[in-house]
């Protein structure tokens, strides 16, 4: 699993311009997010970078941290300001960036408020299989089941599972 706090560490953008890129140079460099306080200081060290072009259009070449493309905070063409914010909040948010990043997988792209509220309200865990998910949840007394009913766990996981979705193990209610 990967850790909040590395993935905040490692988020890098390899940050160029397109007059470069269109003049056949991929001059740029690789920024670790990380290295930077804020969005502002990330903006400054990116215009000191291409200083030598009036008003530089920063393309984003390449990035660690596929998450901030899916959220749609990182293109080939833009950088939001919000990504620090974002990607606090997901460290802060108690939940391994592959739990957001599986949720997005099942639902799509979303903004992150909305992410961030239905892993919070419907995010179960992670198990190994939709059986092992299943007996969880009789387990949980979330359906109240009495111990001594034999269960079919492989028949109920099918029919349990038309009221969830999964993605790389994590679990979520539909």
């Amino acid at each position: 699993m990967t850790n909040l706090r590395n993935c905040l560490d490692t988020a890098s953008i390899y940050c160029g311009t397109y007059a470069k890129y269109n003049n056949g140079s991929l001059y740029g460099k690789w920024l670790n997010l990380s290295d930077y306080s804020d969005f502002n200081e990330l903006q400054e060290v990116m215009y000191e970078l291409h200083s030598d072009e009036a008003d530089p259009e920063f393309m984003f070449q390449d990035y660690e941290c596929p998450i901030l493309e899916k959220l749609g905070l990182l293109s080939e063409c833009h950088i939001s300001k919000d990504i620090y914010n974002v990607l606090e909040q997901i460290n802060d948010s108690g939940h391994d960036v592959e739990v957001y990043e599986a949720c997005l997988d099942c639902l799509g792209r979303m903004d992150f408020q909305s992410l961030y509220e239905y892993v919070n309200n419907f995010y179960y865990g992670e198990f190994s299989s939709d059986e092992d998910f299943v007996q969880w949840l009789y387990e949980d007394d979330t359906f109240n089941i009495p111990n001594w009913v034999a269960i079919d766990w492989e028949a109920t996981a099918r029919s349990i599972m038309f009221d969830y979705f999964e993605s790389n193990g994590h679990y979520f209610k539909s």
